[in-house]
């Protein structure tokens, strides 16, 4: 595969700009958060299914200057940013003048006194071999106060199989780089269940995230995308994914050795000593609004949602007064927004309102209270839900299990649906 091949390019006609959905919605309520996408990677992992392309750093400067006329464009319809969230690809793979390029302009169009004054939060997220003393000294100055980086495992027969180049011993060192420039909040991503693994395998990745002293800790399923290089490995009997009894066991380890570490589960794969949770990702699943900018970025405002095209080469090209190409939009449509509400809410700890799950279905349909009643009833005769009369959560036992639950409580929204 040439290096510099596009990848999960998605081959579909353009709806406009991102402008033409937005411009109904100037004069709403300010947003406060914002994402944006650096599409950059040194190498392609075979699990993963984000947008992205190898960096031969020819298209680095041009990317810049066309994010930060998309952060132009995006400016007038926020308000002061409680988060800012980079995603990729590899955001540390922007080279540090470029990435000072981005954070002035950011100071520039946008309201960043909550981040600068610590209540607010700035994440960007991090490869081990990319992160340098110069980089998150430059991060630090323009305001990141948080860093996550991707560890993936200790292992390096685990890193293997799910095609990561780096060092183990660099996670610490990022984490050390990170502190010492004064980014003061750090959290670590692990990935289990990948093939091959043991449960003491998993502990010891787990043991050494652990011992960095983090507030935060994201421990993931690995999963077979549509589409991706790994899932097509499977397809072709190269390995066999982990046992789903051994999954649980790895996922329940997970929760114990977190717990006696001083960390608590804040949503299904992601843990943190109390306050330390990721402010922007509850943002995503609280359903708040958030600006997206860069390929393949999503965002959301006023129950709309829209995706900026997913190719490097199109996002460059084709621009309305800033504003990216689209490639899909949804408008607001309450069986589709309550859906959504119900699949991010289960799977966090503080769960969902039983009194606001009850209305908006009721507003929705009379009849799928009854059938959301019946399959609530269903889920509590496994222990999965707990007794708790104002607030919808699932039990230790119901987190094993929260996508089935979200999965069955969404379908009673569908007129179709019967439990019987």
């Amino acid at each position: 595969m040439p290096d510099d091949i596009e990848i999960r390019v998605l081959r579909q006609r353009s709806l406009g700009s991102a402008r033409t959905v937005l411009a109904p919605l100037t004069g709403s309520e300010p947003v406060r958060s914002l994402y944006f996408h650096v599409p950059f990677c040194a190498h392609k992992c075979h699990y993963c299914d984000f947008y992205s392309i190898v960096d031969r750093q020819d298209r680095q400067a041009e990317f810049t200057d066309r994010l930060c006329r998309e952060l132009d464009a995006l400016a007038p319809l926020a308000g002061p940013l409680d988060t800012i969230f980079v995603g990729g690809g590899t955001p540390t793979l922007l080279a540090p003048h470029l990435w000072q390029q981005i954070l002035e302009r950011l100071a520039d169009r946008f309201d960043l006194a909550t981040i600068r004054e610590g209540t607010g939060e700035f994440t960007i997220e991090a490869n081990p071999e990319t992160v340098t003393p110069e980089l998150m000294r430059t991060l630090a100055a323009g305001g990141v106060n948080r860093v996550s980086v991707g560890a993936q495992s200790y292992d390096k027969r685990h890193l293997i199989t799910l095609e990561r180049r780096h060092d183990p011993a660099n996670v610490a060192r990022a984490v050390e780089l990170a502190r010492a420039a004064g980014i003061a909040r750090q959290s670590v991503d692990l990935i289990f269940a990948i093939p091959g693994q043991t449960l003491e395998d998993w502990a010891n990745d787990l043991a050494r995230a652990l011992a960095l002293g983090t507030e935060h800790i994201s421990c993931y399923a690995l999963t077979y995308e549509p589409g991706t290089a790994m899932t097509a490995r499977m397809a072709r009997g190269e390995f066999a994914p982990a046992d789903h009894d051994l999954e649980a066991d790895l996922y329940e380890h997970t929760v114990t050795a977190v717990r006696a570490a001083g960390l608590e589960r804040y949503e299904v794969s992601n843990f943190a000593r109390p306050g330390a949770e990721c402010r922007h990702n509850m943002a995503y699943w609280r359903q708040h609004d958030w600006l997206a900018a860069g390929p393949s970025a999503s965002g959301n405002m006023g129950g709309h949602r829209w995706k900026n095209v997913p190719r490097l080469d199109e996002y460059l090209e084709g621009e309305d007064a800033g504003f990216a190409r689209i490639v899909e939009h949804e408008p607001p449509e309450p069986r589709r927004n309550l859906a959504e509400w119900i699949m991010t809410g289960v799977r966090l700890s503080e769960g969902l309102d039983r009194a606001a799950l009850r209305a908006r279905a009721e507003a929705i349909e009379p009849a799928a209270v009854d059938r959301l009643d019946r399959a609530l009833a269903g889920h509590d005769s496994h222990g999965w839900i707990s007794d708790d009369a104002d607030r919808l959560r699932l039990t230790d036992a119901g987190f094993l299990f929260a996508d089935r639950v979200a999965a069955d409580l969404m379908a009673c929204l569908d007129p179709a649906h019967s439990l019987g």
